[in-house]
């Protein structure tokens, strides 16, 4: 048996929650946790180069979207480059999805809006705009573009109308050609609108697709050497399947946990109590597709150690911006104090005259919260420059990695 070549060290617990800082130690380095995962669907962060997410961003691990680089520009063809790193000059870890959400997105959540969130309560950075359909007339005649079955799910690509496979052993075999560092079992990720006995169906039927994924995963040995498998936790909106789902893996042989699936907002807090209560605490946990700011401090008591989402980059693209209001927040227990956020639209009509600096009060080392006032960048979305959206997702993903950065150095100072 290979070393494990993805580990979890805690250098430290915070008393009275399940907060903890820890180390992910993979293959292309470390993780400092806890960290938010900028999220680069396919092999690329819109606008950003490899170097600017070390430079600028700071950020220690990214992730890529299993779905969309099967269907472009091909598995086979970032194998042949030597894998997501060498492809994408991505120079440091880097995760990969199962294929899931995407491909639950074609089927029960197309056409729908739907989110991690139940309906009504996402905002509009978490909202989840469908993929763009290859044939109206298509989608239109066959009701929905993906159907799920007891070996896998049959889809069509949003590209070209294509049809195709998911199973578990063909997610993990992509994922062992695209050679992400930690890769993610196949799962169902269900509507926050289904029923409990389809949410418990699901689950069941993501419990047998983990054990395949496993069996597949060390059917590669070499893949077993560099790469780390991590289980998806499911259940939706009931504490009861998510603690009975966290058990179940918990008993299987993962490097790590996701926890996946949608959640009611107001529900989110006591989903991740009983599933981390429940999981090994010597294994590292993500939450999936979450990672509003209030959501992450959240996340991190309730014992998360990694996040993703890709609403700082995408409202980025759009002018919407994170800055600080200038409030500091407590949270209860006291464990953290840290900077409120609010999101601005540059495109309103306020801020074409507004001379003053995009973020005053970011940290100094945040060269374009200082540089760029509001009219300028207002000026870019108004022209249809593309330098608008690019400043603006790097200022977003500069902002939200450190600000969970300072999560971890709050519990650090205090052990």
């Amino acid at each position: 048996m290979p070393k494990q070549p993805v580990t979890f060290t805690i250098e430290t617990s915070q008393p009275g929650t399940l907060a903890r800082a820890g180390v992910i130690s993979t293959p292309h380095g470390d993780i400092p946790t806890p960290a938010f995962v900028v999220v680069g669907t396919k092999a690329t962060v819109k606008g950003v180069r490899s170097d600017e997410l070390r430079d600028v961003v700071g950020n220690s691990v990214t992730l890529a979207n299993t779905y969309h680089l099967f269907l472009q520009p091909g598995h086979e063809t970032v194998a042949a480059a030597g894998g997501l790193h060498s492809f994408a000059n991505w120079q440091l870890p880097t995760m990969t999805d199962s294929g899931g959400f995407q491909v639950f997105s074609l089927g029960a959540a197309f056409g729908k809006g739907v989110s991690k969130f139940a309906a009504g309560e996402e905002t509009a950075a978490q909202q989840y705009h469908g993929l763009n359909v290859y044939s109206q007339e298509f989608a239109t005649e066959h009701g929905k573009l993906c159907i799920v079955d007891e070996e896998g799910v049959t889809f069509t690509s949003h590209i070209d109308g294509s049809m195709h496979r998911f199973t578990a052993e063909r997610s993990i075999e992509i994922q062992h050609a695209i050679r992400a560092d930690i890769i993610i079992a196949f799962d169902e990720c269900t509507s926050p609108t289904a029923d409990y006995e389809y949410q418990r169906e699901a689950m069941a039927r993501t419990h047998r697709w983990a054990k395949r994924s496993i069996l597949a995963h060390k059917h590669n040995y070499e893949a077993l050497k560099r790469q780390g498998l991590y289980g998806v936790v499911q259940g939706g909106r009931y504490l009861d399947l998510r603690a009975e789902s966290a058990k179940v893996l918990a008993g299987m042989d993962f490097a790590g946990y996701g926890i996946g699936g949608s959640f009611s907002k107001a529900d989110l807090g006591e989903a991740l109590r009983v599933v981390n209560e429940v999981l090994p605490p010597e294994k590292p946990r993500h939450l999936l597709g979450i990672g509003e700011p209030e959501d992450i401090v959240e996340g991190v008591l309730l014992g998360c150690d990694t996040f993703d989402c890709v609403a700082p980059s995408r409202i980025g693209r759009t002018g919407q911006v994170y800055v600080r209001t200038g409030t500091e927040k407590t949270t209860p227990c006291g464990t953290f104090t840290y900077p409120e956020l609010t999101k601005i639209n540059l495109r309103q009509s306020q801020y074409q005259a507004d001379q003053s600096k995009l973020d005053p009060l970011a940290p100094a080392e945040h060269a374009i919260a200082h540089t760029y006032s509001k009219a300028y960048l207002a000026h870019l979305f108004r022209a249809n420059e593309m330098l608008g959206p690019q400043l603006c997702t790097l200022h977003n993903l500069q902002t939200i990695v450190a600000f969970t950065k300072d999560l971890r150095g709050q519990l650090l100072a205090e052990a």
